[in-house]
């Protein structure tokens, strides 16, 4: 019996024991449903290879597809209060920022890098949808600010990848805040007669959507994806009507003049380096003599500026 236990017993136990798979072999598509290889979702960008649907990705991905042999240099970004209002609902802000860190790699919703785009010098920001839904927060609107100083500093287009929920309830009224802040510095670019160019992926809304977001000199969005301040879902429970169908996605906002370009993700890179190529003359460096401005002075999150108070 022993002989029984000891040997033969852990060999069936090996033999039908299933083996360990591991959890991010397959995918499933949000679109079709369909399992799909990871890996033949990786080579395809992450278009789903059945019907097409463009699933969310990270700024990893977005900046080696993007940028000249995927070579660029991401940049520190300025550090913020992490709880302002020392806020809590299930959980603790800090810990709510603590989990998205750990799940993401990632200090923030919004990474910033820079590089060329077929030779042309280009600052590239990106929303993390996964960084707590991609919300605009003090981190995200400094890292904005920090993209666009960059841009006009070295003489280079922004190109931003949206991606959001919307504000960042946690943070109250300085999340808000972030929205003019961003259009100050998308006005900033203006006055240095730079592009600035937007890729609204799946989904944009919110605070997001009502400030830097619909503000580019050319706005192109991926096919599907949702557009919007409030979600279909709040309209119909508000106006109690019935929305059109693919309301607030990018198609529809292309027929009704609010897009200038849906663009597939294997013709991206593609696209926005023509557009880059058109709008940012290479000869421009040369015949600038002054800036406007070295960078954009605006006053740090949640201070009034000089001459505003009452």
């Amino acid at each position: 019996m022993n002989w029984l236990t000891r040997t033969v017993l852990p060999k069936i136990r090996e033999m039908t024991r299933k083996k360990d798979t591991p959890d991010n072999l397959w995918k499933k598509c949000p679109g079709c449903g369909q399992m799909i290889y990871s890996k033949e979702l990786e080579e395809n960008q992450h278009v789903c290879p059945k019907c097409d649907h463009h699933l969310r990705i990270g700024s990893k991905e977005r900046f080696a597809a993007l940028f000249d042999n995927g070579e660029y240099q991401t940049i520190e970004l300025p550090d913020v209060i992490q709880d302002p209002l020392g806020f809590r609902d299930q959980k603790k802000y800090p810990d709510r920022l603590k989990d998205a860190r750990s799940k993401t790699n990632l200090r923030d919703a919004i990474v910033v890098a820079h590089g060329t785009l077929e030779k042309h010098d280009v600052v590239v920001a990106v929303q993390n949808f996964a960084f707590m839904g991609g919300s605009m927060g003090m981190a995200a609107g400094e890292a904005l600010i920090a993209a666009a100083t960059l841009a006009v500093n070295q003489r280079a287009a922004l190109i931003v990848f949206a991606a959001a929920g919307g504000a960042r309830m946690q943070e109250g009224i300085l999340s808000l805040m972030q929205m003019p802040r961003t259009v100050i510095a998308v006005q900033r670019l203006r006055e240095a007669h730079l592009p600035f160019i937007v890729v609204l992926t799946d989904p944009t809304t919110g605070g997001v959507t009502a400030s830097y977001a619909m503000l580019g000199d050319i706005q192109v969005a991926e096919p599907g994806a949702l557009i919007g301040f409030a979600g279909p879902r709040v309209i119909e429970q508000t106006i109690r009507e019935t929305l059109p169908e693919g309301f607030q996605r990018a198609e529809y906002l292309l027929d009704h003049g609010m897009l200038d370009q849906v663009v597939h993700r294997h013709q991206m890179r593609e696209t926005l380096a023509r557009i880059v190529g058109l709008l940012l003359d290479p000869l421009h460096k040369a015949d600038v003599v002054a800036l406007p401005r070295p960078g954009l002075d605006l006053p740090p999150t949640g201070e009034i500026p000089h001459g505003a108070r009452r």
